[in-house]
C-alpha cells in the first residue's frame, strides 16, 4: 500500500478516535508521530489481560488508523502503519473495530490473546458526506430532505446547464426545457410552486458561494457558464429543515453544486472529448403539396399553387453538430496544498440554423494549509466566455409550419420572394441574427482557521461578475416592402452589466464526548447586487451589405433612435445560526434562525425572521433491532419557514415623474397658470406619481412540514427514501389594482390577505444494487412524486397566468390561479362541437341559454400530479450501459400553435395546416378560434431521456499501461423516445407570455423543436 496512503489514513482515523478519546488535536498526533494508546482502568475484582491483532481490509491490506475500542467505554486505540494494534482489556470485554467506509465489527474475546480482524465495506454510504447549508453532515447524521447526485450518476450528452444533470434523478424536482434550443431556460420547481410570481426558481450555491437569478443579459439560462465536467456533484435541498440556513432566498428549494477538488494521493491528467449531431426528433404532421391541393379545394378556398413541392420543415431545420472539449489537472502534492485546474471548449449547433452556443470556459480550485492543519484556505475561480446566436425563433416556427407548400423554396439559386412581397424565411436566416456575448467571472476566496480544538472561524469572500453585449439586427433589405424593419433595417443594442459581492464571516463549535456530538454555528452574511442595463433601438441603414452593428448611424424625424437605460442596486443582509446534536448516534436534532433583511422592504419590515426545527431517530441503531434484518433505518420530521423576496426593486418607495400637457395631446395632469393661456409655455411642469410609498409591505413566507423514512434492506443493496411533505406559502405579494378608483397611482404592491397555496405530496425513492462480485453487476433506481396543489381563500376570480396572444384574441385569459383549484389552472369553455351554423358550439355551464364569460370553467392545470424518473445501469466486465427515463402525468397543455395557425379560414387562403383544421366538414370560414377546450391536450409524456453505452480499454493489453491510468469510449443517445398524445413537437414546454410579471404554465406557442442527439465520447486519464 502506498507509504503516503497509510499516513493519511492514519491521520484522518486517529484523529476521529483522539477526538472521542480526549488525548489531543490531529495536528500534535502528526507533530510527535506517536499514536497514544490508553490503558484500560478496572476494579480490583476485574482481571486484565492483553490482546493484539492485525486490521485488514477487504483484500487484506493492512488499515493504517483503525479504531479499536472497548464496548461500553471511551478507551481503546488505533492501528499502525502496518494495521497493527495492542492493548489491556478485561476478560470479558467486546471490541468494537471501526472504519471509515467500512461496517463496524463487535468481537467478544472469550480468552482470545490474538484477534484479527478483516473489515467489510459498507455499502450504504452511510457515512457519506452531504452538502448542508454552510458545511457538510455525514449522511446518517442528516434530518433534512436532501437529495444527491454524484458525477459519476449524471445524465450524459450534450448538456449545457447544470441542472439537465439532474433530470429524473431526484424525487420532487420537477425540471421543464422551455425549448430545445440550445442552452434554453429550464424551470426547476421543487416540490411545487409557492409564489404567484417568476421567484420559483430555486436558490444556486456554487461552492459556497450564492447565484443570483437575474437575468444576465443573455436570452438563454443564466447558468450555461460551468463547465459540467468540472461538477463534482449536485445536492438538492428540499425541506425546510434543510433550505432555512439560507432564509429568504430558499423558499424553493436550493441546489448546491460542488465543484471538484483535488485529491489527497493522487495526481491525474483527464482529456475529454466528444463530437455530437442532432436532428429535430419529431415533425408536426401538416399537409404535404399534393394533399394540401386536395383539401384547400375540398373547403372551398383558394388554391394558390407555384408548382413546387417544399417541406418547410426540413428546409428551416438542419442538423446541428456539437464539439466538447475538455482538459483537467489534479492532484495534492504534499499534504498542505491540492489542485484542481481545468480549460473547456463547447460548441453546440441547434437544429434551426443561425442556431448556437458555443463557450470558453477555465476553472481552477486550490487548498492551501498551513500551522499544522490549523489554517485553510480554499481559492475557486471560475471564468467564461460565452456566444450565443439565435434566430428569430417565433418566426421561423410559425413559417415552417404555415407556409404553402407548393412554394419553391429558391428561384433562380435564391430564395422565393413571397408573393405578397414577404420576406422568404430563408432569405431571414440571411438578414436577422441575435446575437449576444458574455464574459463572466466568479472568484472566491474562503479562509478558515482553528482557533481551538473544536472552534472554527471561515472567511467567504466572493465576487460574481458579467458582462453582456446583445445585438438583435434587419440588414436592409428593399426587395420586402410590407415589413419595414426589414426594408430599412433595424438595430437592437443591450448593454447589461451585473455584480454580485457577497461576504460572510462564520463561527462553528465541535464538541464531541463518546454518546454526546454538539455542532454550533452562527454566521453573518452580506450580499450586494448591482444590476445595470442600457439598450439602444435604430432604424433606417444603407443597404451596403455592411452590418448595421457597425455602421454609422444618426437619429433623424424619420427614424429617431431611442436610448434608454437602467440601474438596480439591492442588498441582503443576514444573521443565521443553526444547532446540531446528536446523542448515541441514534437520536437527532436540528435548529436554525435566520434573519434576513432586504433593501427591498420599507422600513417597517425590513427584516424577515426564519425558524426551523428537525428530530431524527436512527432506529437501526438500538438494540431491539439487532435481529431485525434492517440494515438501516432512520425516521425524521421538520418544520420550518422560509422568505420570499423576489419582487422588484424600489416597490416599496415612493416615485414621481414631471409631466405637462403636450401639443395635441389631452393630458389633464397639469394646469395653465394663466387660465387664457393657448400655448405649451403656458403649461409648467408638474409632479406626477407613478409609485406610492408603501413601507408596511410585508415578506411572503413558506412553512413548510416534512416526515420522513431512510431504510436499507439485504445487506444495503435495497435502499430508499419515502418523504410527505406539505408547504404552505402565505403573505402572498402581489401588484394589485386599488379597489378606490380615485387613487393617484394605477396599481400598488400588496400582501394579499389571508390567500394561501397549499403544495402536498409523497416522496418515493429507491435503488438496488446488485452483488459486485461476478462479473455482471446491476444497479436499478427510480422515484416518484404525488403531489397536490391548491389555491386557497383568494379575493380574485383568476389571477391569470397565461393569455393568448394574436390578432383578435390578445389578453384572452388561458389559465391561472383560481381559488380552491390547483397552480396554473385552465380556465375557458368547454367546446362542444360545430353548430348548425358552423360555427362554435361550447357547453352552458350555467344553464342560463347564453354563452358568456361565466361558462367558462377548471378544466385541468399545467402542473403535473405524478412526476418520476427510472435509472438502471449495467456493467459486464469492460462494458457499462446506463439508462434513464423520466415522465409526467396529470397535466395539460394548451397548444397555441394549433390555435393559432391550424384553422380551416388559414387552409382556405392557401397556408398550410394540419388535419386539425378539416375535422369538422361543417365548419365555416368565419369561424373563431376562441380560447377553449378544444386546443387542450394532455400533456402526460414518458421520455428514454439519454442512454449511455461504454467500454474501458485495459491499457496495459495495448501496451499503454505506464501512459494511461484509463481509456474509455462511450456512446450516448439523447431523447431517443417519448411516448406521449401531444400533437406539438414535444410534451416538454412552457413558452406563453406572462401576464404583469405572474409567470405561465404549460402553453406551447410557436416553441423552438427538441431534438434527438448521438454523441460519441473519448475520455483519456493518464
Amino acid at each position: 500500500m502506498n507509504t503516503k496512503l497509510r499516513l493519511s489514513k492514519v491521520f484522518f482515523a486517529s484523529a476521529c478516535m483522539l477526538a472521542v478519546t480526549g488525548f489531543g488535536s490531529s495536528q500534535e498526533l502528526m507533530a510527535t508521530g506517536n499514536i497514544p494508546v490508553s490503558k484500560v482502568t478496572f476494579g480490583s475484582l476485574i482481571s486484565v489481560m492483553p490482546i493484539s491483532g492485525t486490521v485488514t481490509d477487504e483484500t487484506g491490506q493492512p488499515l493504517p488508523g483503525a479504531t479499536v475500542r472497548i464496548k461500553g467505554t471511551v478507551n481503546g486505540t488505533v492501528t499502525d502503519l502496518d494495521g497493527k494494534y495492542s492493548l489491556e482489556v478485561g476478560e470479558d470485554a467486546v471490541l468494537q473495530i471501526s472504519y471509515v467506509g467500512y461496517i463496524l465489527q463487535e468481537i467478544s474475546l472469550n480468552g482470545q490473546s490474538v484477534i484479527d480482524v478483516q473489515l467489510v465495506p459498507d455499502a450504504t454510504q452511510l457515512d457519506e458526506l452531504v452538502v448542508v447549508g454552510y458545511g457538510t453532515q455525514k449522511r446518517s447524521d442528516v434530518t433534512g430532505a436532501i437529495g444527491s447526485v454524484k458525477s459519476e450518476d449524471f445524465n450524459r450528452g450534450v448538456i449545457t446547464n447544470p441542472v439537465d444533470l439532474l433530470q429524473g434523478k431526484v424525487a420532487g424536482v420537477n425540471i421543464t426545457s422551455t425549448s430545445g434550443e440550445p442552452g434554453a431556460n429550464q424551470n426547476v420547481i421543487i416540490r411545487g410552486i409557492g409564489s404567484l410570481r417568476s421567484g420559483t426558481q430555486p436558490l444556486y450555491v456554487l461552492d459556497g458561494f450564492l447565484l443570483d437569478n437575474s437575468s444576465t443579459g443573455v436570452a438563454s439560462n443564466p447558468l450555461n457558464f460551468l463547465n459540467p465536467n468540472d461538477i463534482e456533484s449536485i445536492d438538492v435541498l428540499k425541506d425546510a429543515s434543510a433550505t432555512a440556513l439560507y432564509g429568504s432566498r430558499a423558499s424553493n428549494g436550493v441546489i448546491v453544486i460542488t465543484t471538484k477538488k483535488g485529491k489527497s494521493g493522487t495526481s491525474q491528467v483527464n482529456v475529454s472529448a466528444s463530437t455530437a449531431w442532432s436532428k429535430m426528433s419529431n415533425q408536426i404532421d401538416v399537409f404535404s403539396a399534393d394533399e394540401f391541393r386536395r383539401q384547400v379545394v375540398a373547403v372551398g378556398g383558394s388554391l394558390e399553387d407555384f408548382n413546387g413541392n417544399t417541406n418547410w420543415q426540413d428546409e428551416l431545420s438542419q442538423v446541428g453538430f456539437s464539439q466538447d472539449y475538455s482538459l483537467s489537472m489534479s492532484g495534492a502534492n504534499t499534504e498542505r496544498f491540492s489542485y484542481f485546474a481545468s480549460l473547456g471548449y463547447q460548441n453546440q449547433g441547434g437544429i434551426l440554423k443561425n442556431s448556437n452556443l458555443t463557450r470558453y470556459s477555465g476553472k481552477l480550485n486550490m487548498n492551501q494549509k498551513a500551522f499544522e492543519g490549523r489554517l485553510i484556505v480554499d481559492y475557486n475561480l471560475t471564468a467564461s466566455f460565452t456566444e450565443n446566436l439565435r434566430p428569430s425563433i417565433g418566426s421561423t416556427i410559425s413559417d415552417m409550419l404555415y407556409l404553402n407548400p407548393t412554394i419553391p423554396a429558391f428561384t433562380d439559386g435564391e430564395p422565393t420572394l413571397l408573393n405578397t412581397n414577404a420576406l422568404n424565411p430563408l432569405k431571414r436566416y440571411e438578414l436577422y441574427s441575435d446575437n449576444a456575448v458574455n464574459n463572466r467571472i466568479l472568484g472566491t476566496i474562503s479562509p478558515s482557521f482553528e482557533i481551538f480544538d473544536g472552534l472554527t472561524y471561515k472567511l467567504n469572500l466572493g465576487v460574481d461578475f458579467s458582462n453582456t453585449n446583445r445585438f438583435q439586427q434587419y440588414i436592409p433589405f428593399t426587395e420586402v416592402v410590407n415589413e419595414s424593419n426589414v426594408s430599412d433595417g433595424a438595430l437592437d443594442e443591450l448593454i447589461a452589466s451585473n455584480t454580485n459581492s457577497l461576504v460572510e464571516n462564520t463561527l462553528t463549535y465541535n464538541w464531541n464526548n463518546y454518546k454526546h456530538n454538539f455542532t454550533v454555528l452562527a454566521g453573518h452574511s452580506f450580499q450586494t447586487f448591482m444590476d445595470e442595463f442600457r439598450s439602444t433601438s435604430a432604424r433606417g441603414f444603407a443597404a451596403n451589405n455592411i452590418e448595421p452593428r457597425y455602421q454609422d448611424h444618426n437619429s433623424t424625424t424619420e427614424f429617431p433612435t431611442t436610448v434608454s437605460a437602467s440601474a438596480v442596486k439591492n442588498e441582503l443582509q443576514s444573521f443565521f445560526g443553526r444547532l446540531n446534536y446528536v446523542y448515541d448516534e441514534k437520536y437527532l436534532f436540528t435548529a436554525t434562525f435566520r434573519a434576513d433583511g432586504s433593501s427591498k422592504f420599507g422600513e417597517n419590515n425590513k427584516y424577515g425572521y426564519f425558524p426551523s426545527f428537525a428530530l431524527g431517530w436512527n432506529l437501526s441503531k438500538e438494540e431491539f433491532m439487532a435481529n431485525s434484518g434492517i440494515d438501516n433505518l432512520k425516521l425524521r420530521s421538520s418544520w420550518g419557514q422560509t422568505g420570499n423576496q423576489e419582487i422588484p426593486s424600489k416597490i416599496t418607495k415612493a416615485s414621481f415623474s414631471e409631466d405637462r400637457l403636450a401639443t395635441g395631446a389631452q393630458s389633464l395632469n397639469t394646469y395653465p397658470i394663466d387660465t387664457d393661456g393657448n400655448s405649451i409655455d403656458n403649461y409648467p411642469y408638474g409632479i406626477v406619481f407613478t409609485r406610492l410609498a408603501n413601507p408596511d409591505l410585508q415578506w411572503e413566507v413558506s412553512t413548510q412540514f416534512d416526515v420522513g423514512l431512510d431504510f436499507a434492506f439485504f445487506d444495503y443493496r435495497l435502499t430508499g427514501t419515502l418523504d410527505y411533505f406539505n408547504k404552505v406559502s402565505s403573505n402572498i405579494l402581489l401588484e394589485v389594482v386599488p379597489a378606490d378608483p380615485v387613487q393617484p397611482t394605477s396599481t400598488y404592491w400588496d400582501n394579499i390577505e389571508d390567500m394561501k397555496i397549499y403544495n402536498s405530496g409523497i416522496e418515493l425513492a429507491l435503488n438496488y444494487s446488485s452483488k459486485t462480485e461476478s462479473a455482471f453487476s446491476y444497479n436499478l433506481g427510480g422515484n416518484i412524486t404525488f403531489i397536490q396543489n391548491e389555491v386557497r381563500d383568494s379575493p380574485y376570480s383568476v389571477l391569470t397566468t397565461g393569455a393568448a396572444q394574436g390578432a383578435g384574441q390578445t389578453g384572452a385569459t388561458i389559465n391561472g390561479y383560481i381559488n380552491n383549484q390547483p397552480i396554473g389552472a385552465f380556465y375557458m369553455l368547454e367546446f362542444d362541437g360545430i353548430g348548425e351554423d358552423g360555427l362554435n358550439r361550447f357547453v352552458d355551464k350555467n344553464g342560463d341559454g347564453e354563452i358568456l364569460d361565466n361558462d367558462r370553467s377548471v378544466v385541468g392545470s399545467a402542473i403535473p400530479k405524478i412526476i418520476y424518473g427510472i435509472n438502471a445501469n449495467m456493467s459486464y466486465k469492460n462494458f457499462d450501459l446506463g439508462l434513464n427515463f423520466n415522465g409526467v402525468s396529470g397535466n395539460k397543455i394548451y397548444n397555441h400553435t394549433t390555435m393559432s395557425l391550424f384553422t380551416k379560414a388559414q387552409l382556405s387562403r392557401s397556408n398550410n395546416t394540419t388535419d386539425f383544421a378539416v375535422q369538422f366538414p361543417e365548419e365555416s370560414f368565419n369561424n373563431s378560434n376562441t380560447v377553449s377546450t378544444r386546443y387542450l391536450e394532455s400533456g402526460s409524456f414518458f421520455r428514454l431521456n439519454n442512454a449511455t453505452l461504454g467500454y474501458n480499454l485495459n491499457s496495459e493489453r495495448i501496451g499503454l499501461g505506464n501512459a494511461f491510468q484509463n481509456i474509455r469510449l462511450s456512446v450516448t443517445g439523447q431523447n431517443l423516445f417519448v411516448i406521449s398524445d401531444y400533437s406539438g413537437f414535444d410534451p416538454e414546454i412552457n413558452t406563453g407570455t406572462s401576464t404583469a410579471g405572474i409567470q405561465t404554465f404549460g402553453i406551447d406557442r410557436f416553441t423552438y423543436p427538441r431534438a434527438r442527439t448521438f454523441m460519441v465520447n473519448l475520455n483519456l486519464t493518464f
